[in-house]
């Protein structure tokens, strides 16, 4: 055992000795080789703030497409690649989230939606190891939704059967052995508007024990008050996984570990650890300090989410786990960055004693 942890799992292989692993090198981007059981990817693909570190320039001339964002009050141009690109990316890394399913189902009214439609051209660029993680749509998911200027009731929020009909059985289809997880991200809610913790559970448990077998669901609440031990019982019931995401008004990893019994909460021996924004910065600042996601940004990165999160792979391998770090740009300003660091401090960590106990 590694520093302070002490770590249980369920249904999960026999323990294994941890193979070697190799740093990548200091100016390279190529995070495949690891550690057979961490599989370091990315929250989207496609910047072309990425040029130079993931993708060729030469093989993109003329084929960015720009489009506008709006952030809060600002409007940003992206930048993007031809899907073709997640070819080359694979290259690099073993493993996508794939987020624009949040923002709408994949079949509507039983017709394809633009989503499913760019879904599927993912599906036909994919090898047989290439691992996905879908996002779950937000009508599924969000307690509420905006409409207008207002955030009302969601009246799909835990609707199974339009959740298996638009967006499980296509996905499914769609990407056969590829997909290997569905990411469910639950909104803050604030505390004058929440539902109580074991209510929660409670749906959760109806959800999750009707949704078919062998779905994959992860599950990130980022709501302090719901990482306990009500909702983790129902999780581990029903076969989900809980991630543990470094997001603004959440505890850091270490103390969301900590709150999960020092336990990996996996969904078929799949743990995900999310790196989503700095502490204590919302969305919309760290997206505008982040952007145009070429590089990292002097005062963005947490002190201890690089530590933390090797720690995290070092206690995966230890336990047989398999351990799937999705990074966003707005953690740092820049993902290849981060995931070089990170594999760089996982190699460090393993050449000597574990630092996790110590204070952060």
């Amino acid at each position: 055992m590694r520093g302070n942890l002490s770590i249980e799992t369920s249904g999960l292989m026999s323990p294994m000795a941890p193979p070697p692993h190799t740093p990548p090198p200091a100016d390279g981007f190529f995070f495949r080789d690891v550690h057979p059981l961490v599989f370091i990817g990315t929250a989207s693909d496609r910047y072309k703030g990425w040029l130079g570190q993931i993708y060729s320039e030469e093989l993109y001339t003329g084929r960015i497409a720009g489009r506008a964002k709006k952030v809060g009050k600002k409007v940003f141009r992206e930048e993007v690649l031809p899907v073709d690109s997640v070819r080359e990316y694979f290259q690099h890394f073993r493993t996508l989230e794939i987020d624009f399913t949040f923002y709408a189902p994949l079949m509507e009214k039983g017709a394809p939606t633009h989503c499913f439609n760019t879904l599927r051209q993912y599906s036909a660029r994919l090898g047989p190891e290439d691992r996905v993680f879908l996002k779950a749509p937000r009508m599924f998911f969000a307690q509420k939704i905006k409409q207008g200027n207002a955030y009302l009731a969601n009246e799909n929020y835990l609707a199974l059967q339009p959740f298996i009909s638009q967006f499980h059985k296509p996905a499914a289809e769609l990407l056969g052995q590829n997909l290997k997880g569905i990411i469910f991200e639950q909104e803050y809610q604030r505390q004058s508007e929440r539902m109580p913790a074991q209510e929660l559970a409670e749906r959760l448990d109806s959800f999750l024990g009707s949704i078919p077998a062998g779905c994959g669901c992860h599950v990130e609440l980022r709501t302090q008050n719901y990482l306990c031990r009500a909702v983790r019982e129902v999780l581990e019931k029903h076969g989900a996984g809980q991630v543990l995401s470094h997001w603004t008004w959440l505890p850091g990893l270490k103390a969301q570990f900590a709150r999960a019994a020092n336990r990996f909460v996996t969904a078929g021996g799949e743990a995900v650890v999310r790196l989503m924004t700095p502490l204590d910065i919302r969305y919309e600042e760290a997206y505008a300090r982040a952007f145009p996601f070429d590089r990292i940004v002097e005062g963005m990165m947490h002190p201890a989410m690089v530590r933390e999160t090797a720690q995290l792979m070092h206690e995966a391998v230890e336990k047989n786990v398999r351990i799937n770090v999705i990074i966003n740009n707005r953690a740092a300003g820049n993902a290849p960055l981060l995931a070089r660091q990170i594999a760089m401090e996982f190699a460090r960590q393993g050449a000597g004693p574990s630092e996790f106990g110590k204070n952060s």
